[in-house]
């Protein structure tokens, strides 16, 4: 028994040493390849598609607030509701048909929606905007998730949180610039009403530009890291094996635990959007959103939780603990900055007046933690698994309970709803994600690699998956019977 374990523990020791050197002399030939370049490209997408709607949406009504501010909350309940249904299923529809298809019917509908903004503005046509936003819902559930699968699946371990924030980063930078065009080309409208028509002429070009930067994106089995081995194994799949893994995903624990997080993670759009459209002129809307605030949350979050200031663990529990009190103290800030108007005022206060600062930090507050908070739940996501396919799942279902709480929000406000009860729903969805997220986080392990058997190991960490197995081994006195985990 001692002799085959000794024999097990140089085989395993051997083979770790021998395949890094070995993998590492292919690592030059890939490198628009590498998962850094490919997410940058993904990030670029979303830059141009989901970017410059967050900014044609964060105008305020789509930057139609002088005509029915009710009606793009109808359109963006149908939105977010079709989003919910697709999500859903969108991990599956990722997995059969494959990201960059998914990616490409996903973006779609973007285009669409802001055209029929720009309609709506020459010939009021209710029906058609209500169903662009419709379209656009179940178009976007299916790009959120096939970037959230290259988002959470590409990077190593080390490396999730820090290829969030760049994504995010690179993804709000659409929010920024689309922000700017619309401050350059109504810098002269110090009214509460609607943006030019050229404002939706420029957010279409650039739409449009982002469905052709799919075609750089490479197939997964192409896509290889540093060292040569590939960021993940291709499984062929059915619907019938999808559909029984999203049934079977409803009873995963740590996702039902989550389901308070995932609701509350857009809930306060509907509210935010509807403050900065009631409480600013249009060209100082316009410059709430060129303040780069998600960019900066988003780094500051995903670095942290990629440092080596405590274990995995500890990092997701500090990493909770920091938003959670950051979210308390900004929210009691909006609060007490509530108590002042409510709805139906139209105060269109512009950046010369000297009301204009502390609502102007409190709104970019509010921007910084939803990048924070978008950005722990990426990665705490991505903390429970590297398999590729479950981590398509776990972004459908994310975007799809997301979008059902974007939904039940943009349906609250459109019947006027005091403000100051849609801001206690969403801080109170916030605070409930807290404790249930906690129960999450404390199960994260220091790493997944030599776990699952799909999953290809890094060459960077093989050596150390390895000899964590062969510790293992030894400690146990007898051969470990799954060698699929070494991925050697």
């Amino acid at each position: 028994m001692f002799q085959s374990t000794s024999c097990e523990l140089t085989f395993l020791l051997i083979r770790t040493s021998q395949s890094s050197p070995t993998t590492h002399t292919r690592t030059m030939n890939f490198r628009f390849s590498s998962p850094l370049v490919q997410v940058i490209i993904v990030g670029l997408v979303c830059f141009c598609c989901p970017g410059m709607f967050n900014a044609l949406n964060g105008l305020g009504a789509g930057g139609r607030i002088g005509a029915d501010v009710s009606l793009v909350d109808k359109a963006n309940s149908a939105l977010y509701s079709c989003f919910a249904i697709i999500g859903f299923f969108a991990g599956s529809v990722n997995n059969i048909l494959g990201f960059k298809l998914t990616l490409f019917f996903g973006t779609i509908g973007y285009v669409v929606y802001a055209g029929s903004l720009w309609s709506y503005d020459r010939n009021q046509n209710d029906a058609f905007v209500i169903a662009a936003g419709a379209l656009l819902g179940a178009s976007a559930g299916l790009l959120w998730t096939a970037q959230g699968c290259v988002m959470m699946s590409y990077p190593e371990e080390k490396d999730k949180g820090k290829y969030v924030s760049i994504f995010w980063a690179i993804f709000n930078l659409g929010a920024v610039l689309g922000s700017i065009i619309p401050l350059a080309l109504n810098i002269e409208n110090k009214s509460s009403g609607g943006v030019s028509d050229g404002t939706y002429i420029a957010f279409m070009i650039i739409m449009m530009f982002g469905i052709l930067l799919i075609l750089l994106l490479k197939p997964p089995n192409k896509v290889t890291r540093d060292d040569g081995t590939p960021v993940t194994l291709v499984v062929s799949t059915d619907w019938r094996s999808e559909l029984k893994s999203i049934v079977l995903l409803l009873g995963n624990w740590r996702m039902v635990l989550l389901i308070p997080m995932f609701l509350g993670s857009n809930w306060f759009y509907a509210y935010q959007f509807g403050i900065n459209a009631i409480y600013f002129d249009v060209p100082t809307r316009a410059l709430n959103g060129t303040m780069a605030a998600q960019i900066f949350g988003s780094i500051a979050m995903g670095w942290f939780l990629d440092s080596k200031f405590l274990n995995r663990r500890g990092r997701g529990l500090a990493g909770l603990a920091i938003m959670g009190t950051l979210f308390c103290g900004v929210w009691a800030g909006g609060l007490a900055f509530q108590l002042g108007f409510e709805r139906g005022e139209n105060l269109g206060v512009g950046w010369s007046d000297p009301r204009f600062p502390g609502p102007f930090v409190l709104y970019f507050s509010y921007g910084m933690m939803d990048a924070i908070y978008q950005t722990y739940c990426y990665w705490l996501m991505g903390a429970l698994t590297n398999d590729a396919a479950a981590l398509s799942r776990y972004a459908g279902f994310y975007k799809g309970i997301q979008s059902a709480g974007g939904a039940f929000s943009f349906a609250i406000d459109s019947v006027s709803t005091p403000l100051v009860i849609e801001l206690a729903i969403s801080w109170g969805l916030l605070g409930l994600s807290v404790p249930c997220a906690f129960l999450v986080a404390r199960t994260v392990t220091e790493t997944n690699y030599g776990r699952e058997s799909d999953v290809p190991v890094p060459g960077d960490v093989e050596m150390e998956v390895g000899k964590a197995k062969a510790e293992e081994v030894q400690a146990s006195g007898s051969v470990g019977k799954d060698r699929s985990g070494l991925a050697v």
